[in-house]
């Protein structure tokens, strides 16, 4: 972030690591900055999501409800991003994530990335290409996940 708290800017963190200075900046003022309250919900499990979150600090943890009980599907930290699937694909949240800390994350809607998209390409090509990542790591996890269930 910027060391004005009146023009906040995206570090160089997670996906945005490969976007330079300016770029980040310029794509910085197509999201927001939010504060998270501990134990405050960032999203809600069967609520409509569209929107791209980045981890800035803190931490947070995504979770599901199955048969009444809670149930961790994974730790958030800085640097890492949330709700991804439905930026891409607009749809109810599939898991509601919950600030275990206080942290600052930046939202970016799928109608503000489409905006970016189409004045910065190149730069947006890079942040897509790190959404794909991150979209093809977590795809990794789950499938190794089921294998060593089924395997058991």
């Amino acid at each position: 972030m910027s060391t004005s708290f009146d023009t906040p800017e995206l570090p160089a963190l997670g996906i945005l690591a490969p976007i330079g200075d300016d770029d980040r900046r310029i794509l910085s003022s197509y999201g927001e900055f939010l504060p998270v309250q501990k134990d405050q919900h960032l999203i809600e499990e069967g609520l409509e999501q569209n929107s791209l979150f980045l981890v800035i600090s803190g931490s947070l943890h995504a979770s599901t409800m199955r048969s009444g009980h809670p149930v961790l599907l994974g730790k958030i930290g800085r640097g890492e991003t949330i709700g991804e699937i439905n930026l891409l694909d607009p749809s109810r949240a599939s898991a509601t994530v919950t600030a275990v800390e206080f942290s600052q994350v930046w939202k970016i809607s799928r109608s503000a990335l489409e905006d970016f998209i189409n004045a910065y390409p190149l730069p947006a090509a890079h942040l897509l290409v790190g959404i794909g990542g991150t979209l093809a790591r977590r795809l990794r996890d789950v499938n190794d996940k089921v294998a060593r269930f089924f395997s058991a």
